[in-house]
């Protein structure tokens, strides 16, 4: 019989507190969540003040009972469940279960899985926190009223199978929005001008841009006004009119949120953002180090807060002073945004004596690199400032300005370790002008004007969308992940080369519920919604009263665009392609496997057919066209469109005019396609 019994969700985690607790504790899982709301119905009584019924998941039968057995065995139960809103959440459901056991069932959590913080947390219990459970409730009851609601419209007006849901379809609307942006957009035309010019004592040169006159800024838009400008600086002398030396400081960003985490992981590594969550939920639980045993290696990783403990901080000061010199440390606070939940710490190394190359052996190929990412990124956090010299230079040409930057690193600091990413194609060069005096005279070697057009903005990237998410307020750190898996996972977006763009399916689904529901699917009503599941969090407000006044008009909302839509036909995106048996055009319809084409004349006519993508670059082998198509693992392939008759071409990469073809992976892409195209011929209306 175990004098205490600890629950944790995972096994990784069992292991790793295992090791830091006497031989009488027993430290077992839950395998997640124990309890949840039916998957077949609603599951929250509308009537009794929405109740939310709970039930047991299935195929957990016998594992609650494992529990049960081991709690009435157990002096005392410690529910060491993550320490956050679904953390506490899955505790109360073990708590609900256990319920005989009441009396000796308590609440730990730790924000790193640590000897000294498990310890610690064992000796400090204390009751399940009902204001976080409330505002998970509040979260899980909203939001499966907002799709069990909505979703069986995009049902009957689009397709089964298609869901709603409060966040995801803002997600959505974001880049249907930004995509509608990109297709209106009208590119404007501007041109610079550059001088290159000649320091004449060194023979250094260097670019110099147009400015404007007698300085004032001017913008040229025309090939009209560069040549009026070039007309008139034709014969100048170009002076040296102004120079400013300065030194600029760049500071380090702060240790990792979630949601810079999962940016920095897609910039830096490429990483998707379930990707990142999953490899960081494993160095958070435990990895088995050689030497040491099952090590969590990180602190926990769904926070949005920057805040870092003063052990950690002195840890950090400890290893820059010994690696790096005294010069490279500086000590470091940072401010956590107000709407942030600062329970816990940024996610940072739970040990820095742990040097990422000196583990590497014990991890995989991903954990090395994202453990590398957090390590560094928190040293650096703790480091002194990068310090440039900066040359600023003002040149007189007939009153014109150009202007000339430069800048070279005079102490790199934290730049040694870590330099953030950014989403934007400009880099900081480095690169510094010559020695230049006012009224110094400079030679001319050619001048340089260059036409270019406004772009438009750019798609968002995963990265990006985390960011614009954040900084609307809609969501929180634990839904970025699953959000965008979702919004993926059912066609409403597609990825291409990190871009995410909408397909025809999602901006159907965009359109009707942003001009149905325009109350509850906008961004100011979502966001407001997360500030109230803080309030509720805070016990500043009640979770059910929250509910109430939601639904009493999301109810007359809905039965409102019921009505209106009764008589809508069902909303379908018409091809180019006729019907070959029936002469109807054929309409695109979104089956389990993607598009494909079907005839609008179901059921008298049922033909149905795949959709084929080709390229303009002919087959290498025959000439014939070539096929774009999709593993199930959903790799493109390309296929000439006489292969399997006449003509064997098959390829993972894009074929080139005039390469030769390595047939050697035509087997490898067959054996991975012959599920596929079976589904692909035999998919029906």
């Amino acid at each position: 019989m175990a004098d205490k019994l600890i629950i944790v969700e995972s096994p990784a985690k069992a292991n790793t507190i295992k090791k830091f607790l006497g031989g009488s504790t027993k430290v077992v899982a839950s395998m997640g969540h124990i309890r949840d709301l039916p998957k077949s119905k609603l599951g929250v009584d509308i009537e009794k003040d929405f109740e939310p019924e709970y039930i047991n998941i299935r195929g957990k039968g016998d594992l609650i009972k494992s529990l049960k057995k081991d709690a009435k065995q157990a002096k005392k139960v410690y529910l060491a469940t993550d320490p956050d809103r679904e953390g506490e959440a899955i505790a109360w459901h073990l708590a609900t279960i256990l319920e005989e056991q009441t009396d000796k069932i308590t609440r730990v959590t730790f924000n790193e899985i640590t000897k000294t913080a498990v310890q610690k947390a064992i000796k400090e219990p204390r009751k399940i926190d009902e204001n976080l459970v409330d505002a998970q409730q509040a979260r899980r009851v909203l939001d499966r009223i907002v799709g069990y609601k909505i979703s069986p419209l995009l049902w009957k007006k689009v397709r089964r199978g298609l869901s709603a849901g409060r966040v995801q379809s803002i997600a959505v609307k974001l880049i249907v929005d930004r995509e509608e942006e990109i297709e209106k957009f009208v590119p404007k035309e501007y041109w610079n001008i550059y001088a290159n010019l000649e320091e004449q004592e060194t023979k250094k040169q260097f670019e110099a841009k147009f400015y404007g006159k007698n300085g004032k800024k001017q913008e040229i838009h025309s090939k009209e006004e560069v040549t009026k400008i070039l007309k008139e600086i034709e014969d100048a002398k170009y002076l040296v009119d102004e120079v400013k030396m300065g030194e600029k400081r760049r500071t380090p960003a702060p240790p990792f949120t979630t949601s810079t985490m999962q940016q920095e992981a897609s910039r830096k590594l490429g990483f998707t953002l379930k990707k990142t969550m999953s490899i960081a939920q494993g160095l958070y639980e435990g990895v088995k180090i050689s030497g040491k045993g099952t090590v969590g290696l990180i602190t926990y990783m769904r926070t949005d807060s920057t805040r870092i403990s003063e052990e950690a901080r002195a840890s950090a000061k400890n290893y820059i002073i010994n690696t790096y010199g005294e010069n490279y440390y500086e000590n470091r606070y940072y401010k956590t945004n107000k709407d942030s939940q600062d329970a816990h710490e940024g996610i940072r190394p739970t040990y820095a004596e742990l040097e990422p190359d000196t583990i590497k052996d014990s991890l995989t190929k991903d954990q090395y690199k994202l453990y590398k990412l957090i390590y560094n990124r928190f040293i650096a956090s703790q480091m002194a400032s990068a310090i440039y010299n900066t040359m600023s230079v003002t040149i007189n040409a007939n009153n014109y300005n150009f202007k000339a930057n430069g800048q070279n690193i005079k102490f790199k600091g934290f730049m040694t370790l870590y330099v953030e990413g950014t989403d934007s194609k400009e880099t900081e060069e480095e690169k510094m002008l010559p020695e230049l005096k006012e009224n110094q005279k400079l030679k001319l070697e050619k001048i340089n004007p260059k036409q270019s057009f406004t772009e438009p903005p750019p798609r968002y990237t995963e990265a990006s969308l985390v960011k614009a998410l954040e900084e609307k307020g809609i969501g929180r750190p634990s839904t970025y992940s699953p959000t965008i898996t979702t919004i993926l996972e059912r066609r409403y977006i597609e990825k291409e080369q990190k871009q995410l763009i909408p397909t025809e399916l999602g901006k159907i689904v965009n359109r009707l519920l942003t001009e149905n529901f325009t109350d509850v699917i906008n961004i100011e009503f979502t966001a407001k919604i997360e500030n109230e599941f803080d309030e509720i969090a805070e016990g500043k407000q009640e979770w059910k009263k929250m509910i109430r006044e939601f639904y009493g008009p999301f109810e007359k909302e809905l039965e409102k665009v019921e009505k209106e839509l009764e008589h809508v036909e069902l909303i379908e995106e018409v091809s180019d392609i006729p019907c070959e048996k029936c002469g109807r055009m054929m309409v695109y319809k979104y089956g389990r496997y993607g598009k494909f084409l079907a005839c609008p004349g179901y059921p008298e006519c049922k033909n149905a057919k795949p959709i084929i993508e080709t390229i303009d670059i002919p087959c290498p082998k025959c000439g014939a066209k070539v096929q774009i198509r999709k593993t199930k693992r959903k790799r493109n392939y390309y296929i000439c469109e006489n292969n399997p008759e006449s003509c064997n071409y098959i390829s993972w990469n894009k074929p080139k005019l005039g390469e030769k073809w390595n047939p050697e992976e035509a087997e490898e892409i067959k054996n991975e396609t012959k599920k596929t195209n079976r589904r692909a011929t035999s998919r029906k209306k």
